[in-house]
């Protein structure tokens, strides 16, 4: 099981990816980005709520992964919404290709943060979610929420 590792400086994460999907298995990932993207990442402005990743022909991209055009790259803007490519070892994207082929498995990104001066894209490989297990992650937080709630009360009030 590869693990991501230690992140940096926290750039977008996505939580409803971890409310959609069951995460198996997480990989950390460079992106292709052009400079004044990389200028508008260091002021925070991405959202990576709408993306999704796909692999064709032995390359791994991210779709709708928004990064705001930066104030002062005129001319050198890319488009904020532009399919980006996201890199990996073969031997990783040989088994995400493995993986995939399996019903009801996808790639969704999790993160996007600063490890050093790269920007690095966090990946999951992930299992859908039934209905029913969203209601239990519902319940199971409420349930947590309030024991924290009642114990706050019993020790401090």
């Amino acid at each position: 099981m590869a693990k991501a590792k230690a992140q940096g400086k926290m750039i977008a994460n996505n939580k409803k990816a971890y409310h959609d999907y069951f995460i198996l298995d997480t990989y950390e990932a460079g992106i292709a980005l052009a400079g004044t993207e990389v200028k508008s990442l260091r002021m925070g402005k991405c959202s990576i709520k709408e993306s999704f990743i796909r692999i064709e022909d032995g390359e791994v991209f991210i779709y709708g992964m928004h990064i705001s055009s930066y104030e002062k790259g005129n001319i050198f803007n890319k488009d904020p919404l532009r399919v980006r490519k996201l890199l990996l070892h073969k031997s990783e994207i040989n088994k995400l290709i493995g993986k995939t082929k399996e019903k009801g498995m996808a790639i969704v990104p999790l993160k996007v943060y600063f490890s050093k001066s790269l920007v690095k894209v966090e990946i999951g490989l992930a299992k859908g979610k039934k209905l029913y297990d969203k209601r239990d992650d519902i319940a199971k937080k409420d349930q947590k929420r309030e024991a924290e709630r009642e114990f706050k009360i019993r020790n401090f009030g």
